[in-house]
Formats: C-alpha cells, sequence, structure tokens
C-alpha cells in the first residue's frame, strides 16, 4: 500500500462516517466523535504518519470541533491522558529497560542463561526463554525485551552450527526464532509489567468498570496459568518444529567468551538489579504502605538518575518513551471519550437486546474467543486494545455480574500478550523475528495458528477457574 494511500485511507473513513445520520440513541456529536475514532484505528493501523501523531491528532481534531463540550471541557478532555499515571509508569518502565541495556545486565543475563543452560538444542530453548522471563516485569516493550535485548544474543547461536536462513534453517536458526517469540508472547501476558498494551487496557478497564487492577491481581490469575504455559512452549516447539541439531556442546563456549570479553559484573549492573528489584517489590506490596505503582517508578528512576545509571540526557533523548507518552495519552483520552459522548452506553444497550439469552458461561467464552480471533485483523496490539477493549467492557458491564467483571477483564487484558504469536505482524518483535529470514511466511502462519490455539485454549481454561 502505498504512502498516499494510507494517507488518504483514515480521511475515507472519518468522511463516510462523518456524513452518514447519526442512529437512534446516539446524538450527531457522538456519532461525529465516533466517527473521528475509527479514523484514528484505521490510522493506527495502516500508520500513513507515526501512531503517536494519528492519536493526538485525533484529540486536537475532536478539541477543537469541541465533540466532548465547551473549549474549557475539551482542552481538559484533550490533555487528560497526560495526567494518566498509568501511562507515565510505562513511561518510566521504558527507563528501566533503558538501563539494562546500558548497563549490559540484560545481555549478560542472556548469556548466562545460555552457558548454564544450553548444552542442547532444547536447553537452548529453555536459555531464550528464561532470558525474556527474566527481563518481563521491568520491561513493558516486548520489542525492547525480545528484539533489542535477547535477539542481538540469541541470533549469533545458529551462526556457530552453520544454520543460516538460506543454509540448514532447520538445524537450529528456526527453532530459536520460535521459540524467542513463542516465548515473549506468553511472558507478555504473565506480567502486568511485561507490555505496554497491559497497562493502557488496565487504565480502560478502570475507566469503564470502574476496577482498579494491581499488579498483584493480575499476577493472582495469569501467573497460574501462564506458568505452567511458559514451561510448555519450549519443548512444545520442540516437539512441533524440532530442530535438526539436537546437541549444542558450542553454544556454552561461545556464552563463556562473551561472558569473559564483558568482564566482571560491575557496580551499576548490581545497582541496576538491586533497583528492579526493589521497583517490582513496591509494585506488588506497595499499595499496603500506601505507595502509589507509579510512585514507585519514577522514584526509581530519579535513583537511576542520580546514580548515573542512566544519564538526564539519557531521559530526554529518549524518543521511543516519549513517543509512547504522547501516542498512549492520545488513545486514553479517545477511549474515555467513547464513554463521555454515551457511545459506549449505547453499544452495551444494543447487545443487551442481541446477546441476553446467552447463558454467562458461553457469553464470557464467546467474548474472550472473538476478541482474541479478532486480532488477525491487527498489526498492533496498542490499536486493538484502543478499537476493541472499552466495546467489550461496555457490553460486559450490561449482561455480567458485578462479581465476574474484574476476573474477566483481567482475562480479557491478559490474552493481548498471547495473542502476539498468531502472525508475522501481531506484535512488535514479531517482524524481527520474522525478518530474521529462518522461518516461511507460510510456515510461521501455521505454526501462529497452531499455537495461538493453544494459547487460547489456556485463556479459556483459566475463565473456568476464575469464573
Amino acid at each position: 500500500m502505498s504512502t498516499k494511500t494510507k494517507m488518504f485511507l483514515p480521511l475515507i473513513v472519518l468522511a463516510v462516517m462523518w456524513f452518514i445520520p447519526a442512529p437512534e440513541g446516539l446524538s450527531s456529536n457522538a456519532w461525529h466523535f465516533l466517527a473521528v475514532f475509527l479514523a484514528v484505528v484505521v490510522g493506527l493501523i495502516v500508520e500513513p504518519v507515526p501512531a503517536a501523531l494519528v492519536g493526538f491528532t485525533g484529540i486536537s481534531f475532536v478539541a477543537v470541533l469541541g465533540l466532548v463540550g465547551n473549549a474549557k471541557e475539551s482542552i481538559s478532555w484533550a490533555l487528560s491522558g497526560f495526567s494518566n499515571s498509568v501511562i507515565w509508569l510505562i513511561f518510566a518502565a521504558f527507563m528501566f529497560a533503558l538501563g539494562y541495556k546500558k548497563t549490559g545486565l540484560g545481555k549478560r543475563v542472556s548469556l548466562i542463561m545460555v552457558k548454564y543452560m544450553g548444552k542442547s538444542s532444547l536447553g537452548l530453548g529453555y536459555a531464550v526463554a528464561f532470558s525474556d522471563l527474566v527481563l518481563a516485569p521491568f520491561m513493558p516493550s516486548n520489542t525492547a525485551r525480545s528484539a533489542g535485548t535477547i535477539y542481538p544474543v540469541a541470533s549469533n547461536i545458529p551462526l556457530i552450527f552453520n544454520s543460516t536462513p538460506e543454509n540448514e534453517p532447520r538445524k537450529l536458526g528456526a527453532y530459536i526464532s520460535w521459540v524467542a517469540i513463542a516465548a515473549t508472547c506468553v511472558t507478555s501476558s504473565m506480567f502486568l509489567t511485561a507490555l505496554a498494551p497491559n497497562l493502557l487496557a488496565v487504565d480502560l478497564i478502570n475507566q469503564g468498570t470502574g476496577h482498579t487492577i494491581s499488579w498483584g491481581a493480575w499476577a493472582g490469575i495469569m501467573l497460574p496459568i501462564m506458568i505452567p504455559l511458559f514451561l510448555l512452549t519450549p519443548w512444545l516447539v520442540y516437539v512441533i518444529y524440532p530442530p535438526t541439531q539436537k546437541q549444542s556442546p558450542e553454544a556454552p563456549a561461545w556464552a563463556a567468551e562473551e561472558l569473559k570479553q564483558l568482564g566482571k559484573i560491575t557496580p551499576k549492573e548490581i545497582l541496576m538489579a538491586s533497583l528492579a528489584v526493589v521497583a517490582l517489590v513496591l509494585w506488588i506490596f506497595g499499595s499496603n504502605f500506601g505507595i502509589n505503582s507509579t510512585t514507585a517508578a519514577i522514584a526509581v528512576v530519579s535513583i537511576m538518575v542520580l546514580s548515573n545509571v542512566i544519564t538526564w540526557d539519557d531521559v530526554i533523548s529518549n524518543k521511543a518513551a516519549f513517543n509512547v507518552l504522547i501516542w498512549f495519552a492520545s488513545l486514553v483520552a479517545m477511549a474515555a471519550g467513547l464513554k463521555k459522548v454515551g457511545i459506549l452506553t449505547w453499544i452495551g444497550n444494543a447487545a443487551e437486546v442481541h446477546l441476553a439469552g446467552m447463558t454467562p458461561t458461553m457469553l464470557i467464552l464467546s467474548m474472550l474467543v472473538l476478541f482474541f480471533i479478532l486480532h488477525y485483523f491487527f498489526a498492533s496490539t496498542t490499536a486493538h486494545t484502543t478499537a476493541l477493549m472499552p466495546i467489550f467492557l461496555a457490553i460486559a458491564m450490561k449482561l455480567m455480574s458485578p462479581e465476574d467483571m474484574v476476573p474477566f477483564s483481567i482475562l480479557l487484558a491478559g490474552s493481548l500478550g498471547v495473542m502476539g504469536i498468531i502472525t508475522p505482524y501481531a506484535t512488535g518483535p514479531s517482524p524481527i523475528w520474522y525478518g530474521a529470514g529462518y522461518i516461511s511466511q507460510a510456515r510461521w502462519w501455521a505454526l501462529g495458528a497452531i499455537f495461538g490455539a493453544l494459547y487460547l485454549v489456556f485463556i479459556l481454561i483459566g475463565a473456568f477457574i476464575f469464573i
């Protein structure tokens, strides 16, 4: 698709929607807001310009037209996302990722795993998976975690055995690639702070249902489901898509040499590890002492800067962090606008008429399955979250009992990580591992369907256990 076509597509959606008469039950302002919202979603999918600019343009357009109220109400709404604590938690967590990278701690963790677990191909799979697991609670960008930290280490392993995209990719490279993307999808669902859209989803849950989902509440439901799945994943890949190279004695020796070149662990690495543990403890238990998760995160980032783990220049020049800050703040405001102008209430009332006859169990399972499958149409987990989470929550609020809402909401949001396995474009690191060239597009889609179905089954089992 050409850039010009990408530019016009959101505008065409906006124009068509804008001039269709508002349906019964919606004001013209609400309908026009929905038109802008859908244009933003299309813009996020095709990305004619950076995603953050798409969202920023959307809130600017709505505010200028006064679709959510008078001038004072409009600017308050447009800037509301920038005062959202969850958005700043995501920003702070990006600084954690920077600390891992700058100190070399992330690379060291991966090499240690390979050194002690990499004597066989299966062991290498677990080494790659556990490297991701160790970093996951502190890195909300699975792209930075999997593609930025683990890929540079893992991509060198197949080369030791002369396994390249052109020469015997199945020998080891294809196995390592699929384990890496499959594992990061699972860890992205394990922890609230392992995927940025998780945090966005939690904020939308708070807006839509009034329930605040803590780090511990998320872990209480997702960890019992995801830990068995995580432990099974490298073995399942070994069975379903096995490498032809079964033993890998050269890999630990290579990792040991790389560690030798890194030298002894530095004071900054030790400090970075210590601060990460402190942050994790505060995220889990801080509410018992009146400490907000975001407060803990920005306090730890301040210490990281003051102790020179990272510099202030690192903070203000981190384009990725500021890009996500503007992007998510804009999307949070857009999602809040759906409720403000009455769209979510309208959708909930309409859904109630058609779905009221379903049993509670069938309703829950159907919504989880539909939410998962619809990701085939999205090239961005963030776009998926923004477009569908408010709608699914609005329907659930109308038809589910209050006691079911929290576990259902967590399972719905928790599926965002694992659904990243289904296509070569479904989550941030997918294009990197696909682009490595070890797995063909047809094979990727086939494996994505198999593992996607398996991961969805685990989510549905979670529904039977917790709801």
